[in-house]
C-alpha cells in the first residue's frame, strides 16, 4: 500500500499504518481539546491517534470568549475584561465581574499551541483528507476519506449533521448566527476595559437580537450581530445592522480589519442517545454547546476533560479501548433550565430581551455567569431562575409534563 504524506505547518510524517486506536473526524475546537487532555493526561502515549481534516487550521476562522476566574489558557489570551455590559432599549448596567474576567482567544493562536504539541508526539498524526463516511462494524470501526480508509478502535465524530436535529420535533432547533467585523477607526471611542457582552437597544424585529462589542483598544474592537432564532438572514441584513451601530457609536471613518461568521445550533436534543459502544459525538453533534447561550469553550473545555476521563479511568488502558460510550454522558438539572430556556425563545423569540433582562438588571452578575457555567448549587440556581418571568417558565414547563 502506498504511504501518504501528512503534513502541518512545519512537521511532516510519512507512515503506512492504516489502523488506530482513535480516529478524529474533525479537527475543530472539540476533536484538538480532547486530544490536547490526552497529551496532557500522559495516560494515551502507547496509543496511535489520528486526526483527519480537509481544513488544515492555517487561518483565524473564529474567535471563542468564556468568562473565567482561573489561568485557564492565559498564554493564549489575546484580550480580557474586568468589566462586561449589558443594555437594552430602557437600560444599560455596567457588570463587575468581580473575581470573573471575560476572556478572548483567537482561534489560530489555540490551533497553534495545540498542533505545536501534537507535533511533538510520535503517536499522533494529522492528515489533510475530508471525512465522506464512517461506520462500526462490531468490535472496530471503518473510516473513508476521500483520499483511502482507515480502521480503528473508537471514533470522536465532531462532524455536525443537522439533519439530526431537524428531523424530530421533540427538542426545538434555534441558531445562534452572527457575523463580526474586527475594525479599526479614526475616533477613539471604545472602552478597553469593558466588554459590550450583549446590548439589545437594536431593532429586535420578533426576533432576539443584540449587538456584541469586544474592545481591544480605544479605536479597535470586534462588532458582531448576534440572533439567538430560528432562520438565518441574508449577509447584508447583518452587515447593514453592524454600519448602524457603528454611526450611533460617533465613528465616521473606520476599516474592516477581520471579518468572521458563524452558526452555531442552541438545541437541548439528545444528541448522545446517537453516541455507540465505539463512536462519540463530540462538539455541536455531540450537544457540547451550551443550549441556553450557544457559548461552546469552556463548555468544551470541561467534556473534552470528562471524556479523557472516562477512558483513563482504567489502570489497564487496554480496557479503555473496550469502554462503551454510551457510558459516558449523564444527564443534569442544567439540561432540563436549557430545555426549558429553549422552549420559551422558540414560541417566543421576541421576548428574548425581556428575559435577558429580567437577569441582569438587578442580578448578580458572578452568580449568573456561574449558574451559565453550570456551577452553581441548587439553592443558588433558585436565586437565578426566580428572577426570570415566572408565566413564561411555568407554561414551558407545563406545557413539557402534560
Amino acid at each position: 500500500m502506498l504511504p501518504i504524506i501528512i503534513g502541518h505547518w512545519d512537521f511532516h510524517l510519512e507512515f503506512k499504518m492504516q489502523h488506530y486506536h482513535y480516529i478524529f473526524t474533525g479537527s475543530g475546537l472539540s476533536a484538538l481539546m480532547t486530544v490536547y487532555e490526552m497529551i496532557l493526561s500522559g495516560k494515551f502515549n502507547d496509543k496511535s491517534i489520528l486526526l483527519l481534516d480537509e481544513n488544515t487550521k492555517k487561518s483565524n476562522d473564529r474567535t471563542w470568549c468564556f468568562w473565567d476566574d482561573t489561568s485557564l489558557f492565559n498564554k493564549i489570551i489575546s484580550k480580557e475584561w474586568p468589566v462586561a455590559l449589558y443594555a437594552d432599549e430602557h437600560f444599560q448596567r455596567n457588570l463587575e465581574l468581580q473575581h470573573y474576567r471575560y476572556k478572548m482567544i483567537r482561534g489560530l493562536d489555540f490551533y497553534n499551541l495545540v498542533f505545536d504539541l501534537i507535533s511533538k508526539q510520535e503517536n499522533i498524526h494529522f492528515a489533510n483528507q475530508k471525512v465522506i463516511d464512517f461506520e462500526e462494524l462490531g468490535n472496530h470501526c471503518i473510516v473513508k476519506t476521500e483520499n483511502q480508509n482507515y480502521t480503528c478502535n473508537k471514533i470522536f465524530n465532531s462532524i455536525y449533521n443537522p439533519n439530526l436535529v431537524k428531523s424530530q420535533s421533540n427538542y426545538p432547533l434555534l441558531q445562534q448566527h452572527f457575523i463580526g467585523w474586527f475594525i479599526k477607526s479614526k475616533e477613539a471611542v471604545f472602552n478597553q476595559d469593558v466588554a459590550t457582552f450583549m446590548d439589545f437597544s437594536v431593532e429586535q424585529r420578533g426576533n432576539t437580537r443584540f449587538m456584541y462589542v469586544l474592545p481591544t483598544s480605544s479605536t479597535e474592537a470586534l462588532l458582531e450581530y448576534t440572533l439567538f432564532s430560528k432562520d438565518l438572514l441574508s449577509k447584508e441584513e447583518y452587515e447593514n445592522e453592524i454600519q448602524i451601530y457603528i454611526q450611533k457609536l460617533g465613528i465616521t471613518e473606520y476599516e474592516i480589519v477581520e471579518k468572521e461568521q458563524g452558526n452555531i445550533p442552541m438545541s437541548s436534543y439528545k444528541f448522545w442517545k446517537n453516541n455507540t459502544k465505539n463512536i462519540i459525538n463530540i462538539g455541536s453533534i455531540g450537544g457540547w454547546t451550551k443550549a441556553s447561550t450557544g457559548f461552546t469553550f469552556k463548555n468544551v473545555t470541561k467534556k473534552s476533560k470528562a471524556v479523557v476521563n472516562f477512558l483513563a479511568s482504567e489502570s489497564d488502558t487496554s480496557t479503555a479501548l473496550s469502554k462503551s460510550f454510551t457510558k459516558f454522558h449523564k444527564m443534569d438539572k442544567f439540561w432540563i433550565y436549557d430545555l426549558l430556556f429553549i422552549d420559551v425563545l422558540f414560541k417566543n423569540n421576541e421576548l428574548g430581551s425581556k428575559v435577558f433582562s429580567s437577569l441582569f438588571k438587578k442580578g448578580n452578575p458572578t452568580l449568573i455567569f456561574k449558574f451559565l457555567d453550570e456551577e452553581t448549587t441548587f439553592w443558588e440556581d433558585l436565586q437565578v431562575i426566580w428572577k426570570c418571568p415566572k408565566g413564561l417558565f411555568v407554561r414551558a414547563l407545563l406545557g413539557r409534563i402534560f
